[in-house]
């Protein structure tokens, strides 16, 4: 290269959804909840402008510790997570705005390692932001975009490189146990043997802090939940009432699980026009909307290793608030527990 010259990122950009599929998701996803006893709605459709931009707010809250204990958590350990990992390429699954995987491509780049990055989101306008401004950041960097869904598209990510996979936010905590199994045993069989997965996991604590959490004092978190009502207004000619509904968070003892709720306020009935769907609730009837698993250590390095994937790294926030794991894939899937 000449004197001068300057670099730039290599970025691409590969789309696995069609036009039409989340939509279709959405139709699925609200006549399944809508019709189901008791009522539920899944937590991927709270992400619209309005709720992401919600979301940022709730980070910010002084009751939401997860997001800055996750942070303290990797700028704390990340040497070691790169060292362990020995990966030259970072796959980031619901990478955003990739805020979080700036601190791990910056490690493994300081270390010498680094060559490409694959951020993977249903967002594929979110991915094209980020990776304009990761390529100033690394101009050296190869940037392979994913536009997916990872509960259907995991088999189909780049497998250029050594792979460490962040799986990071805590994410996985929004699968009930029987779909989080599932999850990881699809990431394994994704991965090949050697590959590690970093994994973001909100640990168990004082329940009255972790429903603080999620019920905040200002309402942003009651906001987040009642606007996935208007989603389904916008997207399906519902005329769900947000105000007819209180937001709700409960600690589940049994199952060590956040639940987020809306409880209608009186009895109603709701149209959905594009579906034909005519939906009563009664008075104090609850609709799940979320649930957030809290993880102790010996959980997650047990359903870890019954996906074929062996713990080899644990760390935590100085407070001991949120745990980062790190795994490797096993030689061959016949190895999981």
């Amino acid at each position: 290269m000449s004197p001068g010259t300057v670099r730039r990122a290599q970025v691409t950009v590969t789309s696995h959804l069609r036009d039409g599929d989340l939509a279709a998701a959405l139709r699925h996803d609200v006549a399944d909840g809508l019709t189901a006893t008791p009522k539920h709605l899944p937590p991927k459709w709270f992400y619209d402008a309005v709720g992401s931009e919600l979301f940022e707010r709730i980070t910010r809250l002084r009751e939401y510790y997860p997001t800055e204990a996750e942070r303290s958590a990797l700028r704390g350990h990340v040497d070691e997570i790169v060292e362990r990992a020995g990966a030259d390429t970072l796959v980031e699954l619901g990478s955003g705005s990739s805020d979080k995987s700036r601190v791990l491509l910056d490690a493994l780049a300081a270390v010498g390692t680094l060559r490409r990055y694959v951020p993977f989101d249903v967002s594929g306008s979110a991915l094209r932001e980020a990776a304009a401004r990761l390529a100033l950041r690394h101009p050296e960097l190869a940037i392979d975009a994913v536009v997916g869904d990872f509960d259907r598209h995991l088999d189909r990510l780049p497998r250029r490189g050594r792979r460490m996979v962040a799986f990071l936010g805590g994410t996985v905590g929004n699968y009930p146990p029987g779909p989080r199994r599932a999850l990881l045993a699809s990431l394994a069989d994704a991965m090949v043997p050697g590959e590690t997965l970093l994994l973001g996991a909100d640990l168990v604590k004082d329940p009255a802090r972790l429903v603080a959490a999620y019920d905040d004092a200002s309402g942003v978190t009651a906001a987040f939940n009642r606007n996935v009502l208007t989603v389904v207004n916008r997207a399906l000619g519902a005329d769900f009432v947000p105000e007819r509904f209180d937001h709700v968070a409960r600690w589940d003892p049994a199952g060590e699980w956040i639940e987020m709720r809306l409880r209608s306020v009186e009895a109603q009935v709701v149209q959905v026009a594009d579906l034909g769907l005519r939906v009563r609730f009664e008075q104090g009837e609850e609709m799940l909307t979320e649930v957030s698993a809290k993880f102790r250590r010996e959980r997650v390095e047990v359903e870890l290793d019954a996906a074929g994937l062996q713990p080899i790294g644990w760390w935590t926030d100085p407070d001991g608030d949120f745990a980062l794991s790190l795994s490797r894939r096993r030689d061959s899937p016949a190895e999981r527990g």
